[in-house]
């Protein structure tokens, strides 16, 4: 089953670490971005293949936000727009602040958990995901 939680976040607020709190305050064990509209200045990226953050200063608006969310940690992707309408786009880090207004939507898997592991072939933390109702026994309609 899905469940949504509607959140406004207010200018000033960190989107990545807003979305961490969320997570951790209503004990999401999975869920994904629905929607995100709103403003950043300024928003902080990892692109891909880099180890360091790509900063852009000044006023973007958001254009996409995707990935997961859960109490143990989010993974997400966005792609900002620049005052000029230059559209960078990679990993949502911490530092990216709201400007005016961020409007989110998540979809909540209930009964699902995500927890990240060091993977071994990628050397990064991957996605791990459980069914907690398989795991517990339990049984959907026939």
């Amino acid at each position: 089953m899905i469940t949504l939680h509607i959140e406004r976040l207010r200018p000033g607020d960190d989107l990545r670490r807003s979305l961490e709190a969320v997570a951790r305050r209503q004990d999401i064990g999975a869920a994904f971005v629905l929607s995100a509209v709103g403003s950043l200045a300024p928003a902080t990226l990892r692109l891909a293949g880099r180890d360091r953050a790509t900063v852009i200063d000044g006023d973007s608006e958001l254009l996409t936000l995707s990935g997961t969310v859960s109490r143990h940690g989010v993974h997400l992707h966005m792609m900002v727009a620049d005052a000029d309408g230059r559209v960078t786009g990679g990993h949502l880090l911490a530092g990216s602040i709201v400007r005016t207004t961020m409007e989110l939507v998540l979809g909540i898997a209930t009964g699902w958990d995500i927890r990240r592991e060091i993977d071994p072939a990628t050397g990064f933390e991957e996605m791990v995901a459980e069914n907690l109702h398989e795991l517990l026994g339990a049984r959907g309609p026939d």
